[in-house]
């Protein structure tokens, strides 16, 4: 068997959760080792579209949800650490876009109108025209309007490959992880045969908390899927737009965010009512040919002659809710030393890290003297969809 090792926190999962709170945990002194079985951010992160949400897009009728109001503070959080003043230094991670945008087909503009001048979100956007558009708006044919969410979008592949240097020596790559049990508690976790000791275990795998939580014959807290089939275009001849394009109801019909690709060319991720339940129960071509269908009628003036398709079914792990409906925040269940806990999504990143470091001071868990961690097997960072798909 490897040589034992032992650490503060131990935490299994590699998304943009557990490596935040990986390098929360290191800013304030603790020992930490983070266990990867596939590729860092390969889940869920390296699939999200990177913007920081800051509620504005969960308050389509005019009035805030529990959703609206517990992600507002995210984007001011996120901005600091990007500008390495905040809670961690992110200085350096690409921002593909200081804001994203809602806007309206003509029909609908008079309701966006409304909305925006509505109490709920008076003070959070606002409505931008001429050359303040973005570019891919800016066209003749454009009749709608157009408003500017302080929602900053950043380049996860970016993003993840900061946080993982700020994770040092302390990331290890497995393949089998097992329960260590003491006195029939979990004391930590056998990884590829070698124990490894922590005060905390916490699991922050995303679908992968469901098999982890199976290997330690525990069935709660049970987890859901939220199914999406997003829509992936690159061609010469898009240029970058971030946007949510507002629809008859509570969802935006169609998410825009824009990727570089290795080319140099552009390509956009499509995300939306367009991507949930009915189309997830599209094949790909007849997906492809409803996302064809829905920029014709939107941005007409794109051309889309050369452009290439794919499409990218994702499958979001949250805690288990009644009737599948979407959590307002990060979670966290407590089990003794076991910590299991989903963000739900990326921007509420920092709000998981606050409950697991709330959770440790309240018992009184505290930073101790580690030995230096040996040369360990270090995961791979995931590679973008776009970059797999083109």
């Amino acid at each position: 068997m490897s040589q034992a090792l032992s650490t503060d926190v131990l935490i299994v999962g590699g998304g943009i959760a557990g490596l935040w709170l990986n390098a929360r945990l290191r800013s304030q002194g603790f020992s930490t080792l983070l266990v990867e079985h596939e590729t860092l951010g390969g889940g869920q992160s390296v699939k999200s579209q990177g913007i920081i949400h800051g509620g504005a897009k969960y308050a389509l009728h005019g009035t805030l949800t529990g959703a609206s109001e517990a992600i507002a503070d995210m984007p001011r959080r996120w901005r600091q650490a990007l500008a390495g003043t905040g809670e961690l230094d992110l200085a350096g991670v690409r921002l593909l876009s200081e804001a994203h945008y809602l806007w309206s087909p003509g029909t609908l503009a008079g309701n966006l109108t409304s909305f925006f001048a509505s109490k709920a979100v008076r003070g959070r956007v606002d409505q931008v025209k001429g050359d303040q558009l973005p570019a891919a708006l800016q066209h003749p044919k454009f009749k709608g309007k157009v408003y500017r969410l302080a929602e900053l979008v950043v380049d996860v592949p970016s993003l993840i490959g900061r946080l993982a240097e700020l994770a040092g020596d302390g990331l290890l790559a497995a393949d089998a992880i097992a329960p260590l049990r003491e006195r029939e508690q979990i004391a930590g976790l056998i990884v590829d045969g070698r124990e490894i000791r922590a005060q905390r275990i916490v699991l922050s795998a995303g679908r992968g908390n469901a098999d982890l939580l199976a290997a330690l014959a525990l069935s709660q807290p049970a987890q859901q899927l939220r199914p999406l089939h997003m829509v992936m275009v690159k061609g010469p001849s898009l240029k970058p737009l971030y946007a949510h394009c507002l629809g008859g109801g509570p969802k935006p019909r169609i998410t825009v965010t824009s990727h570089p690709a290795e080319d140099g060319q552009w390509v956009w991720y499509l995300g939306g009512d367009l991507a949930e339940a009915a189309g997830v129960a599209r094949d790909e071509p007849t997906q492809i040919a409803q996302a064809r269908k829905e920029l014709g009628q939107l941005l007409p003036w794109v051309d889309l002659s050369a452009a290439q398709w794919a499409t990218l079914r994702v499958e979001r792990a949250e805690p288990a809710q009644s009737g599948l409906t979407r959590p307002d925040n990060a979670f966290l269940s407590e089990q003794g030393p076991l910590l299991v806990g989903w963000p739900t999504k990326l921007a509420l990143a920092p709000d998981f890290a606050d409950r697991v470091l709330a959770a440790l001071d309240r018992d009184g868990i505290r930073p101790t003297e580690q030995p230096p961690l040996p040369a360990l097997p270090r995961p791979n960072i995931a590679v973008p969809a776009w970059q797999e798909a083109f």
